[in-house]
This record gives C-alpha cells, structure tokens and sequence, in this order.
C-alpha cells in the first residue's frame, strides 16, 4: 500500500498546481453531459423528438434509478482495478472517447415512429447516463481520494472541481441555444451542438488523466484488495453512518439541478422571453464560480458542516425571495444569483466531506473503499437530477402542460412556478436536519491518526 501509510507525509500528499487545475477538467466534461442532459433534454425530447412531457418524466426517473445499480457496479470495478496508472485515473483514458460519442447520441432524434422514438430516446439516455456516464465519473470522483489524503489538499481538488463543473454549467446554458440557432437550428443543429461538446469532452477527459497521479493506492501485491468480498464491502458501506448523511444530503441538493430543466419554461412562459434563459443559466451558475475563489479560505476557517448548512438556509431564503414577484425578471434574477451563493459551499464541502467517510469507514469497519464510497457522488447526482426531472414533467404534466403550443393554461403556469419555487425549499429544509446529525468534521482528525498508529 502506498502513501497511506504515510498520511502525515507532506512531500507524498502535496499536489501540483497544475494537477489541481487539471483535475477541475473532468467535472468540466461532466457537465458538457450532466448539465446539457439536465438543462435541455426535456425541451429537446418534448419540441424536437415529439415525445409527451408525462411520458419523458416518466422515462427519466426510471432510468436514474437503475442507475444507483450501476454506480454500484462501477464502484466495485474501481476498487477492483489494478494498472500502472492507479485504480481510478485510468478509467478517464478508457472513456474518453466513448463518453463524447454518448453525448452525440443523446441529441440525435431519428424518426423512428411515436413509439420507436420514445424507445431510442431511453435506449440512448440509459446508454449515456447510467453506462458511459457513470464509468467516467465514479472514477473521476473517487481521485479525489486517491490523489492526496491531506484534508486541505482534497478541499482544493473540490474547489477545482466545482469551479471548473460550474463553469461548464454556466457556458452550457449561455451558449448552447445560439449554438444550436448558429448551426441551423432543429434536429440538425441540435446534433451539431453534441458533436462539438463531444469532442471537447473527450479531449477534456484525456488532459485530466495525462496531468494527474494517484498516491493513495493499494497495490497490485495488497492482499486486502484482492479478498475482500463484494458483499463485505457493500456491508461496510451501509455501516458508514456519515456516508449515508452525505450521500442524502447530495441527492436532495442534486434535486435541485435537475429542476435546472424548468428553466427554459420559466424564461418562455413566466418571463415571456425564452431567450433569458441564458441569462438565467449565468445568474445561478456564476456566483458559484466566484465562490469558489474564496472558498479554500473558508474550509480552512469553518467546518464541511456549518458551510453546507449555510448554503442550504440560503437557498431557502432565496426561493422565498422569489416567491414575493415570480413575474419580475428583477426578482427571479436575485432569487438566482443567492442560489448561486448557496449552491458554492454546499457542492465543494460535500465532495471533501466525502473523502473523509472514506477514512471513517476504514476506522469502523477495516474496508477501505474509495470507488464505492465515491459511487455516492454520482448516485446522488443521477437519481437526484432525475428526481428533479420527473417533478419536472409530472408536475407540469398535472397542470396540463402541452409542447409546443404557445399559450399554455393557467394551470400549466402554475405547475413551473411551482417546480422554479417550491420544490428547492423543501431540498434545503431536508438537507439541514440530515446534516444536523453530522460529526465526523470533529472526529475526522482523531480518527486518521488512530489509522495511522493502526497501520
């Protein structure tokens, strides 16, 4: 076992610069995918595929909650895999390329009848999502801690991290409807706007692999690694009470970025403008990224705990806000922009709060298990983005929502106001009690010296 054993060497756990900035890459090409698919694969499915809102809620939740068995999966391959280059960096290699074709796929509609569609469109969403998706990112999130087992070392890779996945969010709803309008618009132009974040995409992941390096691996020669049944390690898992906060808490804050899709109808119908949209994209998404710039100062100051429970009052906070004009394009605007605000402590802090249940459950259970524990990430974000979306359309398709017609019924209406305001202030409320029962923030120091005295 290498550098594990060794947690309080600061030559070994010490990253480069230029790692940390690479490292932020991948979660850039994540959101070419993750945002894209959240922000516009219901408009695309429902104004160029043809599909019915209901049935594409309907679509989405069933696949994101098959994906809690792949990230599953994926988890165990990563904590299974052995190469040269470590357990989990070399995924990002092997997926390069797949992972840009996925995103071209997603945004191709071929005519293939009413039902025909509906069938390619969850075949392609399942393949991209729960499949390609899942065997980058589980990886990707897992290096954070295989990278480095200092404390302040991983909250800057989940600085870079949101940074660089924000960022990404943000050029994704500034720009991909006038790319889309540049390139013709329609089917066509919607495919051309894939092929162009595919490639980005895959030469993003290349990078990240290429500037990196694993230092808290276990060996080709560990026996631990090699006997430790899938079912111990499943068992450990669930034994991890901390885990089990932060991946709850990750899901519901998730929830929120799959409502990220009402956004498109918000500008459209509430706002009589849909091409705010874009403007709202950069409202949200902006503040996030400016956070970030002070948020290495702030994990040093406070604690995971209080920064996320901060973020989640503030995000309460602004969904009332928006409730006092939801018509006022001045208001929203506010309303987003502390979205921002809140969202910015809560994504870098739950990542690094991540790393250490991995350190926690080898205190409590003797397993140590960096690809599921990091499946979390993903599993929160999938099914909690899926979450997000089927509110979306079951929501929207109560109050009788219809694509593509121009006016919509008071009802209708209705329902995206809803979606917009009311479903974040129940996340927020949910995510501060399961974070009230957090601990390990106090623990955390005590604990890695006990490991490293055990070792």
């Amino acid at each position: 076992m290498k550098a594990i054993d060794d947690v309080n060497n600061e030559s070994i756990n010490k990253l480069k610069v230029r790692e940390k900035f690479s490292y932020g890459f991948g979660n850039l090409a994540a959101n070419l995918l993750i945002t894209t698919a959240n922000t516009f694969i219901v408009y695309f499915y429902t104004e160029i595929a043809g599909i019915a809102v209901a049935t594409v809620g309907t679509m989405l939740l069933l696949a994101r909650i098959f994906d809690g068995l792949t990230d599953l999966g994926m988890g165990i391959v990563v904590d299974k895999t052995t190469s040269k280059h470590g357990k989990a960096r070399p995924w990002l290699l092997w997926m390069a390329i797949p992972y840009g074709l996925a995103i071209i796929l997603l945004f191709s509609a071929p005519n293939f009848g009413p039902t025909g569609t509906i069938v390619y469109a969850f075949i392609t969403y399942m393949l991209a999502l729960s499949f390609i998706y899942t065997a980058a990112t589980v990886p990707y999130n897992a290096m954070i801690g295989t990278l480095t087992n200092d404390q302040v070392e991983r909250g800057q890779l989940s600085v870079s991290r949101t940074a660089f996945g924000f960022g990404g969010a943000l050029l994704v709803n500034l720009v991909t409807l006038p790319v889309v309008s540049a390139y013709g618009g329609g089917q066509l132009g919607w495919f051309l706007m894939a092929l162009t974040y595919g490639v980005f995409a895959s030469i993003l992941l290349i990078l990240n692999f290429k500037n990196t390096k694993e230092r808290v691996i276990l060996t080709k020669d560990d026996e631990k690694l090699k006997k430790t049944p899938i079912k111990q390690g499943i068992k450990a898992l669930v034994k991890n009470k901390y885990w089990l906060i932060v991946i709850s808490v990750m899901l519901v804050t998730f929830i929120n970025s799959g409502l990220s899709g009402v956004n498109v109808y918000y500008a459209e119908y509430i706002l009589g403008n849909p091409n705010l949209v874009g403007a709202m994209g950069m409202a949200q998404f902006l503040p996030v990224i400016i956070m970030m710039l002070i948020m290495g100062p702030l994990m040093k100051r406070f604690t995971n705990k209080a920064l996320c429970i901060t973020g989640a009052i503030t995000l309460i906070v602004a969904s009332f806000i928006v409730l006092i004009n939801p018509d006022s394009l001045t208001i929203v605007m506010i309303g987003l922009v502390l979205r921002g605000v809140g969202s910015a402590p809560m994504l870098a802090a739950t990542f690094a709060m991540l790393g250490d249940t991995v350190d926690y459950g080898e205190w409590k259970t003797g397993v140590r298990s960096e690809g599921l524990t990091f499946s979390a990430a993903t599993f929160g974000e999938k099914v909690g983005t899926g979450l997000g979306g089927m509110l979306l359309g079951v929501m929207m398709g109560i109050g009788g929502y219809v694509g593509g017609q121009a006016i919509q019924a008071e009802a209708a209406l209705q329902s995206i106001k809803s979606v917009f305001i009311f479903v974040p202030i129940v996340a927020g409320i949910i995510a501060v009690l399961l974070l009230l029962f957090y601990k390990l923030d106090k623990e955390h120091e005590q604990i890695v010296k006990e490991l490293a005295s055990n070792r």
